[in-house]
């Protein structure tokens, strides 16, 4: 069975997505809840795409659906899909703790529930939390930044993600583990954009008025990466270390143009895959034969590797 992009994207929140031809005697298989932080962010978009294609080539019912980071959104999905019978959840959640209690309430209704990219703050309710390493994955993309703004350091600033995530939290703590070992730079700012790229712009573009010296950016995500890219090409600098986090196409592309200096790629799609992998073996078996907390080790992408990777997954 097969779901081609464009049926994917048409699917509205909380539509139950037919991934084959919608015959009726198909609608007692069972459903499999998908819910992401969004659908417009490409990372997310990759996420729930890939899962929808496994859970329906595995004979599943699909409905995604997008919490946008609002846990009470979030709550009221995960109540949607604990009345619609759901038989598994794959939850990409909308905070460590704010998400506690709507995992719990599933859990007690006996929907197993899978958890991919973001954890949560307790461990034995959900049956998997497989997330990527944020704080590896931040570690390496650090080092090629300072290896970027050479042995003569100098002024940087840092966009951070959404200040309530966790997996921003964890970026910047595995940023600073690097950074600040390194005598020779200097933080001169630090804002939040949200992990958003206009706002990143906008940002960008008033620090580096601030900050005439300023000879990096180092970003929490890619679409922050390329809103700095944009703000450093439009006030007509060059030279300006940047450096992403994700591994998006967008920023592999500018990579490879020699704009950005490097991403950490985050692989969403075999974070994904697993997830339903596995929620699908519990099903079946009753077991998953892992542990609940899975660490996925995230890749450094710069120039010299750029072309080994596609949409969130090393592909050579």
């Amino acid at each position: 069975m097969h779901v081609t992009r464009r049926a994917f994207f048409s699917v509205g929140m909380g539509t139950v997505l037919s991934v084959s031809a919608c015959h009726r005697e198909k609608v007692s298989r069972p459903l499999m809840v998908i819910v992401v932080p969004s659908l417009d962010n490409p990372f997310f978009r990759a996420e729930a795409s890939t899962a929808v294609a496994l859970a329906g080539s595995l004979g599943y019912r699909v409905r995604v659906d997008a919490h946008d980071d609002d846990a009470y959104r979030q709550d009221n999905l995960i109540d949607s899909a604990i009345a619609s019978n759901a038989a598994t959840i794959i939850l990409d959640n909308a905070g460590a703790d704010s998400s506690i209690a709507a995992v719990q309430r599933a859990t007690r209704k006996s929907i197993p529930c899978f958890l991919m990219d973001r954890e949560i703050a307790v461990e034995g309710i959900a049956k998997a939390q497989i997330i990527a390493d944020n704080d590896q994955g931040a570690r390496i993309v650090a080092t090629e930044f300072a290896r970027g703004l050479g042995p003569d350091g100098g002024e940087y600033a840092e966009l951070l993600g959404r200040e309530s995530d966790t997996n921003a939290q964890v970026r910047t703590r595995g940023f600073h583990a690097v950074l600040d070992e390194q005598k020779n730079l200097v933080r001169v700012a630090a804002q939040s954009a949200n992990w958003s790229q206009s706002e990143a712009f906008q940002k960008a573009e008033t620090i580096l008025q601030a900050h005439r010296n300023l000879r990096g950016i180092i970003a929490g995500n890619d679409a922050m990466a390329l809103g700095a890219m944009a703000a450093v090409k439009s006030a007509g600098q060059t030279g300006i270390v940047i450096t992403g986090f994700d591994g998006s196409p967008e920023a592999i592309a500018a990579i490879r143009a020699g704009d950005l200096r490097a991403t950490t790629l985050q692989p969403a799609v075999a974070i994904a895959r697993l997830a339903v992998n596995e929620a699908d073996r519990f099903l079946k078996t009753g077991s998953t034969d892992k542990t609940e907390r899975q660490l996925i080790p995230c890749d450094l992408v710069t120039r010299t590797n750029a072309g080994e990777y596609g949409e969130f997954e090393k592909v050579r």
